[in-house]
């Protein structure tokens, strides 16, 4: 018997399925009775994957649901979804023709299942993405107000800068409460601060965005961060390596974090400067150094033991 593979397009009112190989399709609401009913309805198939685009969070309610009635449910990335679709040609964009493209590339490329983030784990991300957002907004209202030279657009500048400062204030200890208030997420972020160069921002963003940390393997973990550098190469051609896709928000942290780690942490400095020694590129380095990150932090949440310094 053929596997079963759903694919789900999810917009703001309603979701698309399709599924593969027998091609049936069908809507649902995105409403509470929608969910309960697509959840019923595809339990009866025995689907291998249940695969959702991620569409800016619309569809995590809905990946929740059918978790949460035992369905093995995955988020896929919608840009890979895209390049999947134009390799098969079809230019056209239809909500009905995304799900099938979903259930095709799930079909075909049979993403790994794992758990989903709890519903404190996703509070928690949300918390560090809006701290993202207002800093975001901060940073734009500060640079309004350099150019500006009207006296009275600089003061509603500043008083708008100032209500996002409070907010971001009110966010950090919002933040702060939530991994303080969690015996597993502070012995971790314990943990992870023990390396130097690594503070609170870094430790908590790891929490809340990269929660299979100390699961995975330093490869699979590296890839799930899209720090695993990826080559390009055909006969005797071979082209740079790359990184890229992951969870770029993780990337991000993490990069920023090793700038802090080459210059605090003895054993990444002098890592760092071997590869400058080497004749590596400042930024090729600055990457092999978050990598070299991300795999110390790996490592010291598997194993439960602080850094110890070689």
């Amino acid at each position: 018997m053929d596997a079963v593979y759903v694919g789900i397009d999810v917009s703001k009112d309603r979701l698309d399925v399709h599924v593969r190989p027998s091609g049936q399709a069908f809507a649902v609401a995105r409403d509470g009775e929608g969910l309960a009913d697509l959840a019923e309805r595809l339990g009866g198939l025995g689907a291998a994957i249940v695969a959702l685009e991620a569409t800016g969070g619309f569809e995590m309610v809905a990946a929740g649901a059918l978790a949460a009635a035992g369905l093995p449910v995955v988020v896929v990335n919608p840009a890979q979804v895209r390049a999947f679709a134009q390799a098969l040609g079809k230019r056209a964009k239809t909500d009905p023709i995304d799900a099938a493209v979903i259930a095709h590339f799930v079909e075909a490329t049979k993403p790994e299942i794992r758990p989903l983030p709890d519903e404190q784990t996703q509070l928690l991300a949300d918390l560090i993405a809006r701290r993202r957002q207002i800093i975001q907004m901060i940073v734009a209202e500060r640079q309004r107000e350099r150019r500006t030279t009207v006296a009275r657009l600089k003061r509603s500048i500043q008083r708008l800068a100032a209500a996002l400062e409070r907010e971001l204030s009110e966010v950090d200890q919002d933040i702060d409460d939530s991994v303080r208030g969690s015996p597993a997420w502070r012995q971790n972020e314990d943990l992870m601060q023990s390396v130097p160069g690594v503070g609170p921002i870094i430790a908590r963003s790891l929490l809340a965005e990269l929660p299979e940390l100390g699961t995975l393997d330093r490869r699979q973990i590296a890839a799930l961060a899209g720090l695993a550098p990826w080559t390009r190469q055909s006969g005797k051609w071979k082209g740079k390596s790359f990184i890229g896709g992951g969870r770029s928000a993780v990337r991000t942290v993490l990069f920023m974090g090793a700038l802090a780690a080459a210059r605090y942490n003895p054993t990444l400095k002098a890592f760092r400067q071997r590869l400058i020694d080497a004749g590596k590129p400042k930024m090729v380095a600055a990457i092999a150094v978050a990598r070299k990150l991300l795999t110390i932090l790996n490592a010291i949440v598997r194993d439960q033991k602080p850094w110890q310094s070689a």
